[in-house]
């Protein structure tokens, strides 16, 4: 088990917007601590590690019994169901695709009763210690990885073409790019790059750009403007569109989302893009 390492500037201390609420987004990593206020079915692409502040979490899978443990660890695109007798939950996500194709090691899934131990103190330490910085705290100076972690969580080998598409859809999640677009881009014929599509990310083209369009709605949660605003700057056609996609992905409805969230710190490594963006219907 390696050793975890948790140490932070004390000097560099202050109360926070809101105790115990922080939203951290970069790239490829998303920190999320606060109020678990919904069990509804989520489908997220993304592997999630879920903690309780305090006790015990429930997970129920698809339609599976409910299980409770210390730790739990969801894979991409599963759908699951997340209870917590706090009603707070600690949420470590890494994006399916910036991870070996295995999944995490099996020192993250805390796979035996020591390195669970270990890992969920760790884990609380860093959530409690992030939740009390300051509220202007530039977590970008931090590396995601080596806090949570201790070192770098290893990468997945990508065929180029396939890596060179993803990073356009990351750096533009709102944006119309359409399959057709990204094909003739690498050179490839539209059902090869499909297929090469899937069989590299694991997920068909569709599917993951419907988990980035919503993954990229948190740059938005804490902010006032309308929800329909909020659709169409987010690349969705309409508000109805907008409601079923993000209520398939997080297990709520973007109104008790936006209410849940309006005091959240929110921490991000992309900005949001400010003007309204189509959406392919790819």
């Amino acid at each position: 088990m390696m050793e975890w390492e948790h140490s932070f500037d004390e000097a560099s201390r202050a109360p926070a917007i809101d105790s115990g609420r922080l939203l951290w987004i970069t790239l490829d990593r998303i920190f999320y601590a606060g109020p678990l206020a919904t069990s509804s079915v989520r489908t997220m692409g993304c592997w999630n590690l879920y903690a309780a502040p305090r006790g015990n979490i429930s997970v129920r899978l698809a339609n599976g019994p409910w299980q409770s443990s210390r730790l739990a660890i969801v894979a991409p695109y599963q759908p699951h169901q997340v209870n917590t007798h706090a009603q707070a939950i600690y949420s470590v996500k890494l994006e399916a695709e910036s991870i070996d194709a295995s999944g995490p090691p099996p020192e993250l899934s805390g796979g035996d009763a020591g390195q669970g131990s270990a890992l969920l103190a760790h884990l609380r330490a860093c959530c409690d210690q992030l939740c009390d910085r300051d509220a202007d705290l530039d977590l970008r100076s931090l590396d995601f990885d080596q806090l949570f972690f201790g070192r770098a969580v290893p990468g997945r080998a990508l065929d180029r073409r396939i890596e060179s598409v993803l990073a356009r859809i990351k750096a533009d999640p709102c944006g119309s790019l359409s399959a057709e677009e990204c094909a003739q881009s690498v050179h490839l014929s539209f059902s090869r790059f499909l297929h090469l599509f899937k069989q590299e990310v694991g997920v068909p083209f569709r599917a993951f750009r419907t988990w980035k369009r919503a993954r990229n709605l948190l740059h938005y949660i804490n902010r006032p403007a309308s929800l329909a605003t909020v659709a169409l700057d987010t690349g969705y056609p309409d508000s109805t569109h907008f409601s079923h996609s993000i209520r398939h992905v997080y297990g709520a409805r973007p109104k008790e989302m936006f209410a849940a969230s309006r005091m959240l710190p929110v921490y991000g490594h992309m900005a949001a893009p400010s003007a309204p963006t189509g959406l392919s219907g790819r």
